[in-house]
C-alpha cells in the first residue's frame, strides 16, 4: 500500500487588492488592520488580531482543542474587485492506491498532522515523495467576476441589461406583462439569494438554508447544508460566478477529514458533513471565527448524511463541466477526497445487492419515513457519484484499479435498478401473479414478494401508459410509493433506460394533478395515513399526511424536474411547472414546502425565504434559457457499461445479460 502524507505548514494569508471601488469589500481601509507574521495571520476590522494556525484536510489547529479551518470576516461579498486569499496549513491524508478497501480509522488526532516548523516557504504544501500540491484556496483573478452592484441582485457587466436593470429572458412567448413580472421575480430571487450568502475570511463559502428575518428560532436553518447548496451552486455557475462554488468544495473537503465521534464511535473517514456554520468565539478579548461542522451528531435523530459526499462529487464534476476548469478535480487532495468517499461506499459488507444499504433519514428525507434499506434517492445519487468519479479519475494512473471496481459496480447497479425497481401496469400485473417461496437460482420472484403487498391505491392510480421506479426494494418488501427526487435523478444520470425515462415523464404528465397540483413537486406520493403514519413515522407531528416529507410539495425539486425534461426533450412540461411556481413563490415569500394533497397551503412549519426554493427556481430558468449548458449536467446511456454486466444468473451458471435488451429500449 502506498501512503501519501501531507504535512501541516505554517499558515499564510495574502491580501490581494484590485481597486475598482475604494475600501476593502466596500469598507474604508482605515477600519481594517492586517498584519502578517511568521506564525499568525491577522484580519480584523478594529486592528485587533484574529489569528490562528489552521490545518487542511484533517489538520488540527495548533494549541487549540477545536478545529479552526481558515479565518472569516463578515463582509458584503462582491462590493469591490478585492479577494482575500484564505489562510492555509497542511493536510494529512492516507491514500489507498487501490481505492476499495476501507481505510483504517485514525483515532489519534496528533497522528494525523505533522507541523512543518522548519519550513521556510509558507506558500507551499509539502507532500512526502516530492509531489507538489496547490494551496487550498487559489487566487481568483478573473476579469469576468466584476459586479456593478454590491449585495443584492448582481448584474454582470457583459450581460444584456434592460432599462429596468434586469437581464433579458429568451422566453418571449409570454405576454409583455407576464415577461415583466418574470423579470422582476428573477431580480427579487437573486436579491434573496445574495442575502443568504455566507462569507468566511472575506470570501463566499455557501448559502444558509433559510434567511427569514422574522424567524426568531432558526435551529440549524442558518447553516450551510451540502444538499441545500447544490441548486445555489448551479445558479452561480450558470451565471459565470465560480468563486463561491470553488470555496465551498474546498472547505468541505477540509472538513471531511475531521475526526467524527458519536458516543465514542468514529464513523468512516470519508464522511462529508451534513452542514457547517461560522462560529465566533471570544478569545483573549478578541473575536475569533471558525467553521463548525455537523456530521449528524447534532442532527435531530442523529441521522448520518449519506448523500452529502455523493452531492459533493456531483457538484465537483458540474464545476469542471460548466467552467471548463478541470484543474480543481486534478489536484491530489481533491482526488484523495473522491477516493475516500468511494472507499466508504464500496467497502465490503454483508450485502447481496449492489445498492447502498442505509438507515432511515439519510438523505433529503431526513426524518423517519420508512425509507431504510435501499431507497431509490440514495441509489440514484450513488449511481451519479460513481459515474462522476469514474470520469474524473479515468486519467489518473494510480486509480486504474478503483476505476475498474467502479465500472463493475455501475454495471451491477444499473441492471439491478432497471430490472427490479421499474414498474408499470404490465409489471404490476406480473407481480400480481407471482408464485412465492421459490428456491432456485432462476426464480422469477427473486425477492419473494407477496402479491398482497400491491396496494389498492396503486391499482387504481397507475396509468395505461407510463411507469416509474419504486421507492425501495428489500427481501419480501417493495415500497410502491413514487419518490420524485430518485425518479428524476435516475433520468438525469441514465440509471434507468431511455424507454423508462420516457415512461416516468409520461406518468408525471398523466398524474399532473397528483404529483404537481398547485405547486411543483410532490416529494413522494401518496402520503402515509392512519395506521401507516402512526407505525412507520412513529406519529411524527411534522410529517403528518400531506405535509413536509410525507407527501408535501417542495419547490426546490423544480430544477431537477427541469433538467430531466430538457434531457428528454419535454421542455413544455418544465415551462409549465416553472410558470406555475413563478406565480406563487415570490408572493408567498419563497416557502420551504407546501401542504395538502395538491399543494395549496404553505407548510404549517415551512420556513420562508428558503434558499434552495429560490435557487431551484433560478436554476430552472437558467437551464431552460441555456439548454447547451444543461446538457453538461446530465449523462447519456453508457454502452460500455451495458456490455460488461455480469450479474444475471441462469441454470447453466450464466446467461446472456439483459443489458442487450436495454439497448432496444432507445426511443428515436
Amino acid at each position: 500500500m502506498n501512503t501519501v502524507h501531507f504535512l501541516t505548514m505554517k499558515p499564510f494569508c495574502r491580501l490581494l487588492i484590485y481597486h475598482r471601488k475604494p475600501g476593502f469589500f466596500g469598507l474604508s481601509s482605515s477600519k481594517w488592520g492586517c498584519s502578517f507574521s511568521k506564525n499568525v495571520t491577522s484580519c480584523d476590522r478594529t486592528r485587533t488580531f484574529c489569528g490562528h494556525q489552521s490545518g487542511i484536510l484533517g489538520a488540527q489547529c495548533v494549541g487549540e482543542h477545536l478545529h479552526k479551518p481558515f479565518c472569516r470576516q463578515y463582509t458584503s461579498w462582491g462590493n469591490s474587485r478585492t479577494f482575500l486569499e484564505k489562510c492555509y496549513g497542511g493536510i494529512s491524508r492516507n491514500a489507498n492506491s487501490f481505492g476499495v478497501k476501507a481505510l483504517p480509522h485514525i483515532r489519534n488526532k496528533s497522528s494525523r498532522t505533522e507541523t512543518g516548523v522548519n519550513d521556510k516557504n509558507p506558500e507551499g504544501v509539502y507532500v512526502r515523495g516530492g509531489i507538489d500540491v496547490k494551496p487550498l484556496i487559489d487566487k481568483i483573478d478573473d476579469e469576468e467576476n466584476v459586479y456593478t452592484e454590491s449585495k443584492d441582485y448582481k448584474v454582470r457587466e457583459n450581460d444584456d441589461v434592460d432599462n429596468d436593470g434586469s437581464v433579458s429572458s429568451p422566453n418571449e412567448d409570454k405576454p409583455a406583462s407576464d415577461r415583466v413580472v418574470a423579470k422582476e421575480t428573477e431580480k427579487e430571487a437573486w436579491k434573496v439569494l445574495g442575502n443568504a450568502i455566507v462569507t468566511y475570511c472575506g470570501s463566499p463559502v455557501g448559502t444558509m438554508a433559510a434567511n427569514d428575518p422574522t424567524d426568531t428560532l432558526p435551529l440549524n436553518y442558518d447553516q450551510v447544508f451540502i444538499r441545500d447548496f447544490i441548486p445555489s451552486a448551479l445558479a452561480f455557475l450558470l451565471k459565470g460566478e465560480k468563486e463561491i462554488v470553488k470555496n465551498f468544495l474546498l472547505h468541505n473537503l477540509q472538513l471531511q477529514s475531521w475526526e467524527k465521534t458519536v458516543d465514542c464511535f468514529c464513523p468512516g473517514e470519508g464522511l462529508m458533513p451534513a452542514s457547517f456554520k461560522v462560529v465566533t468565539t471570544p478569545q483573549d478579548g478578541k473575536e475569533e471565527e471558525r467553521l463548525d461542522a455537523d456530521f449528524g451528531e447534532s442532527a435531530i435523530g442523529r441521522v448520518a448524511p449519506v448523500d452529502s459526499g455523493l452531492w459533493w462529487i456531483i457538484l465537483l464534476r458540474a464545476y469542471g463541466k460548466i467552467t471548463g476548469d478541470v484543474s480543481l478535480q486534478e489536484r491530489v487532495d481533491v482526488k484523495t477526497g473522491i477516493k475516500l468517499i468511494m472507499n466508504l461506499c464500496l467497502a465490503d459488507g454483508f450485502d447481496m445487492f449492489p445498492t447502498l444499504l442505509v438507515t432511515d433519514g439519510s438523505c433529503m428525507i431526513d426524518r423517519r419515513m420508512g425509507i431504510h434499506g435501499h431507497p431509490l434517492e440514495i441509489q440514484s445519487l450513488f449511481h451519479s457519484a460513481l459515474r462522476c468519479s469514474r470520469e474524473m479519475l479515468s486519467t489518473d494512473e494510480g486509480s486504474k484499479n478503483l476505476v475498474s471496481v467502479i465500472s463493475n459496480r455501475l454495471s451491477a447497479l444499473s441492471f439491478h435498478i432497471r430490472e427490479y425497481y421499474y414498474v408499470d401496469l404490465k409489471k404490476i400485473n406480473e407481480i400480481y401473479r407471482y408464485k412465492t417461496e421459490e428456491y432456485s437460482t432462476d426464480a422469477k420472484n427473486k425477492f419473494n414478494i407477496y402479491p398482497e403487498q400491491i396496494p389498492q391505491w396503486l391499482v387504481d392510480w397507475i396509468p395505461e401508459e407510463g411507469g416509474y421506479l419504486i421507492g425501495n426494494l428489500q427481501p419480501a418488501h417493495m415500497d410502491f410509493r413514487f419518490f420524485a427526487l430518485g425518479n428524476l435523478w435516475s433520468i438525469i444520470s441514465s440509471l434507468s433506460t431511455p424507454r423508462q425515462n420516457q415512461s416516468i415523464l409520461k406518468l408525471i404528465e398523466a398524474k399532473w394533478d397528483d404529483l404537481v397540483g398547485s405547486m411543483p413537486l410532490k416529494i413522494c406520493f401518496p402520503a402515509l395515513e392512519y395506521d401507516d403514519w402512526r407505525i412507520i413515522t412513529g406519529s411524527d407531528p411534522k410529517n403528518t399526511p400531506w405535509s413536509y416529507h410525507n407527501g408535501g410539495s417542495w419547490p426546490t425539486l423544480l430544477w431537477q424536474f427541469t433538467l430531466a425534461c430538457i434531457k428528454m426533450g419535454r421542455t413544455d412540461l418544465a415551462w409549465k411547472a416553472v410558470n406555475l411556481a413563478e406565480k406563487r413563490l415570490p408572493a408567498e415569500n419563497w416557502p420551504e414546502y407546501y401542504d395538502t394533497r395538491n399543494g395549496k397551503f404553505i407548510g404549517k412549519q415551512s420556513r420562508l425565504y428558503q434558499t434552495w426554493t429560490v435557487s431551484g427556481y433560478l436554476t430552472s430558468k437558467l437551464l431552460l434559457e441555456n439548454p447547451d449548458k444543461a446538457s453538461l449536467l446530465f449523462w447519456e446511456e453508457d454502452y460500455d457499461l451495458l456490455n460488461i454486466c455480469v450479474c444475471a444468473l441462469s441454470k447453466s451458471g450464466r446467461k446472456k445479460c439483459s443489458r442487450d435488451a436495454a439497448k432496444s429500449h432507445i426511443l428515436v
